[in-house]
């Protein structure tokens, strides 16, 4: 590629599939030895510097001129019933800190988000066209961009695609593996393998890499309802991983599930295989989507 004149700017138009960046932020949060959520601005400088080296640009000349985060949401009354709302506003406040612009689309029972993914790359395209960015960068894993990367080639628009693989645990206690499309990779102009970046053990006190990830943030709680004057339960923790758990309780009974954020004195990422907690039991449906009861207020004993 020809150098650019050093005065050059690189303008930079970000696009991130709101569902898979919280998702991989969970990853690394909840599973992942950082046990820390991405940052922002950390990815948004990681950004710059990246492309400086694809583009063989200058960091300070490479600018992200734009940002836009789409997934769907949850009304505010709905929310506000999962006791979400103050959580997700408070994200949506570090968004707009950073410049980015959001797009929501409301949640479906029967349909959940579609049409998310159609609006992202109706948006990423046709600015695109209008701002002419040097380079768009997708944040996904998803094959339905393809055609969207496709299109932006036919506009000499570069693209990088900033995308994760990893194995992690469900709620249901499942093993699962998220993949990055193939196809994907192969159409983007520089596909950015994150995982591999941030496992890269030469990258251990990488500052740029470091500053991937910020303290831990509470997003939010789901609300709970809980019979007061039931006795206090004990078990051993039976799963821990992706933020969700399941705890054996001694009197025999099955499994009851668990949700990283009922742990009390203490945190989910301190509670380990075959620890001895006590909890109580909820009368809500769990956060992971069972029918069944879900313990609440866990403490390591």
């Amino acid at each position: 590629m020809t150098k650019p004149a050093d005065n050059r700017l690189t303008r930079i138009g970000v696009f991130y599939d709101g569902m898979y960046f919280k998702h991989v932020s969970d990853y690394y949060n909840y599973t992942h030895e950082r046990k820390a959520r991405i940052s922002i601005s950390g990815l948004h400088k990681f950004l710059r510097e990246e492309v400086g080296k694809k583009e063989s640009a200058n960091p300070r000349h490479c600018q992200i001129v734009d940002a836009h985060y789409f997934r769907g949401r949850l009304s505010a009354t709905k929310a506000q019933e999962r006791d979400l709302l103050l959580g997700e506003r408070k994200f949506e406040d570090v968004l707009m800190g950073e410049g980015v612009t959001t797009h929501f689309l409301p949640v479906q029972p029967s349909r959940g988000e579609k049409g998310i993914d159609v609006w992202f790359s109706l948006e990423a395209f046709e600015l695109a066209v209008y701002k002419r960015y040097d380079v768009s960068v997708l944040v996904t894993g998803d094959a339905d961009y393809v055609p969207l990367v496709r299109k932006l080639n036919t506009l000499g628009t570069r693209v990088m695609l900033l995308a994760w693989d990893f194995e992690y645990t469900d709620e249901n206690g499942s093993e699962r593996t998220t993949r990055t499309s193939q196809a994907l990779i192969e159409e983007v102009t520089y596909p950015v393998m994150m995982a591999d970046i941030i496992n890269d053990r030469s990258k251990k006190n990488d500052v740029t890499i470091n500053n991937l990830f910020l303290k831990k943030v509470e997003y939010g709680k789901p609300k709970v309802t809980i019979d007061e004057q039931q006795s206090k339960q004990r078990g051993k923790v039976v799963s821990a991983k992706g933020g969700y758990g399941f705890i054996k309780p001694d009197d025999g009974t099955s499994d009851i599930f668990s949700h990283h954020s009922v742990v009390v004195d203490g945190d989910f990422n301190d509670v380990q295989l075959s620890d001895r907690v006590e909890f109580l039991i909820s009368k809500d449906t769990p956060q992971g989507g069972g029918k069944a009861p879900s313990a609440v207020e866990v403490r390591k004993i």
